[in-house]
């Protein structure tokens, strides 16, 4: 079941899904502020696995938009987490950022309070709750690498937070492996950041 507020992602990963495997996965077009829908898409799918990535990405976005960053990343996963122990999920991972690590600013601080809103259920749910810290993830929506790739088309220069800085990255790939390697592994309430490593292939 792919859950998706926004109606060009769904079909594209829809369709994606569709050509890869000869079938479509269940499309829902859903946003995960929305309690009373959230509830009934979870009492119909009954889902045994969750993956929740839905968030607002974009640190200068997010400063500029505080409230937006609360209600959809912090209510919005307290909302997915009801939802999904209501039904009796077993495994619940949710996609944090390592900017959750001491956050400087309002995206991470939100992603924070976000990963403690999972803890507090992985307290006392009997389902396995975690959260997952990546760092950037080439390709990924919200990825740095769109914003460098555009500068270098239009000649340069390439921002940086600071003249020393060090940008580690991982392939989307590398990053759905790791998602669902935490979900088969983690014991339930760990914040687990992977920012910079290479999986075997």
């Amino acid at each position: 079941v792919l859950l998706e507020a926004n109606e060009n992602n769904l079909f594209d990963i829809e369709g994606e899904i569709r050509n890869v495997l000869g079938r479509g996965a269940v499309p829902c077009l859903a946003d995960v502020r929305d309690a009373d829908r959230m509830r009934r898409e979870f009492e119909h799918h009954r889902p045994q696995v969750v993956f929740h990535a839905a968030a607002y990405k974009h640190v200068p976005m997010m400063e500029l938009h505080p409230q937006a960053a609360i209600l959809n990343n912090v209510f919005g996963t307290r909302t997915v987490v009801e939802a999904a122990e209501a039904v009796g999920v077993e495994r619940f991972l949710f996609v944090s950022t390592d900017k959750a690590v001491n956050p400087a600013n309002v995206m991470g601080a939100s992603k924070r309070m976000a990963e403690m809103v999972v803890q507090a259920h992985a307290s006392r749910s009997h389902g396995m709750y975690c959260c997952v810290r990546f760092g950037n993830v080439l390709g990924s929506r919200g990825s740095v690498v769109h914003t460098f790739r555009r500068q270098i088309e239009a000649g340069g220069p390439i921002t940086v937070t600071h003249p020393e800085v060090t940008r580690f990255f991982m392939t989307i790939p590398e990053a759905v492996r790791l998602l669902i390697q935490s979900n088969a592994t983690q014991e339930g309430g760990e914040a687990v950041s992977y920012t910079h490593l290479t999986l075997p292939t």
